[in-house]
C-alpha cells in the first residue's frame, strides 16, 4: 500500500446528494457463520476486520438484518460503536431466515417496519442512512413495501432508500413509489447480466453496488488474462477485477467482504490500482 487509507483514492460518490462516501466499501456477509448463519468461529478477528477496514480509509459498510440474523449488524455495533461521523452503514430487510443458506422474501409491511426498529436497536442508531429492501415479495404489492419504508423515512427512521436484485422495469416502478438512491444487484467481471441495471443507475444518478465483487474464476487461471494483468501491476486477480469495477462506472460502489484482516487488507489496496484504457478494454472483452 502507498498510502495509510488506501479507500480514498477509490473516488467519492455523494449517496443521495448528501453523503459523500468513498467508492470501495466493505460488505459485512462473510462475518457470520458457515451459511452466513449464526457466530462466526473467531469474533475477535471480525471486531479486528471492521476496524481495519476504517482504519484503510472505508466509510460505508453494507449488511443485512438477514445475516446471521442480526449477527453482522450486532458485530458492527461492537467494533465500530461510537460511529465516526463520516461512517455510513446501510442495511436491509425483506428476506427472512430459517436456517443456513434458507432465504425467503417477506414483504408486509409489519414486518419490514419490525425489522427497522430491530435493526436501529442492533446498530445503536436513532435512523438508517441507507435502508434496501433485500428483495421484492411477489406475494405483497410493491407500492405497499416501499410505502413502510417512505412512511419509516417520513419519521426520520431512514435517510434514503434502496432496493436490491431487481430488473430495469422493477426499479422504474420502485421510482414510482419512492426516492431510490442506490440498487444492489449481482454483478461482476465475469457475471455482467445485470449490466442494463448498472446503465439504467448511472443514467439516474443512482448508485450501483455489486454484491459478489470479486468472481475471478477461469480468468484468473495461469496465463489467464486476469493473471497477466495482475502479475504486469504486482496485483492478485481478485485487486484486478475491483479495479475493473471501480473504473466501469462511477456510481460503482464495490463492496468485497472478508472475515480475516489480511484478506481485507489485500482488497482495499485495489482502489490504488489505475488501469490502462487498454487493460480495462481488454479485460472487458474477456466476458
Amino acid at each position: 500500500m502507498t498510502t495509510a487509507q488506501p479507500a480514498t483514492a477509490s473516488g467519492v460518490h455523494a449517496l443521495g446528494g448528501d453523503l459523500p462516501i468513498h467508492r470501495l466499501g466493505y460488505g459485512a456477509m462473510q462475518l457470520t457463520g458457515p451459511g452466513v448463519w449464526g457466530d462466526p468461529a473467531d469474533p475477535d478477528e471480525a471486531v479486528r476486520v471492521l476496524r481495519r477496514a476504517v482504519e484503510l480509509g472505508v466509510n460505508f459498510i453494507d449488511t443485512a438484518d438477514s445475516y446471521g440474523p442480526f449477527v453482522s449488524e450486532q458485530l458492527i455495533r461492537k467494533a465500530l460503536h461510537p460511529y465516526a461521523d463520516d461512517l455510513v452503514i446501510a442495511t436491509k430487510a425483506g428476506l427472512t431466515r430459517s436456517g443456513p443458506g434458507d432465504w425467503r422474501p417477506v414483504g408486509r409491511p409489519e414486518y419490514l417496519r419490525q425489522q427497522l426498529h430491530l435493526s436501529l436497536r442492533h446498530l445503536g442508531v436513532d435512523r438508517i442512512d441507507l435502508y434496501q429492501l433485500h428483495r421484492i415479495d411477489r406475494q405483497v404489492p410493491l407500492a405497499d413495501q416501499l410505502g413502510a419504508l417512505v412512511e419509516l423515512q417520513r419519521e426520520g427512521k431512514i435517510r434514503h432508500i434502496g432496493v436490491s436484485e431487481v430488473t430495469v422495469d422493477q426499479l422504474k416502478q420502485a421510482r414510482e413509489h419512492a426516492e431510490i438512491v442506490s440498487v444492489q444487484n449481482l454483478y461482476n467481471l465475469a457475471n455482467r447480466k445485470a449490466e442494463d441495471v448498472l446503465e439504467y443507475a448511472e443514467a439516474n444518478g443512482i448508485a450501483f453496488i455489486p454484491w459478489f465483487p470479486i468472481a475471478t474464476g477461469e480468468l484468473a487461471r495461469p496465463g489467464g488474462p486476469l493473471d497477466t494483468a495482475a502479475k504486469e501491476h504486482g496485483a492478485t486477480p481478485a485487486q484486478l477485477a475491483l479495479a475493473w469495477l471501480l473504473r466501469r462506472s462511477p456510481v460503482m460502489l464495490p463492496i468485497p467482504g472478508t472475515s480475516r484482516v489480511p484478506h481485507v487488507e489485500e482488497n482495499i489496496a485495489a482502489a490504488e490500482i489505475t488501469l490502462t484504457d487498454a487493460e480495462f478494454q481488454a479485460l472487458t472483452a474477456t466476458v
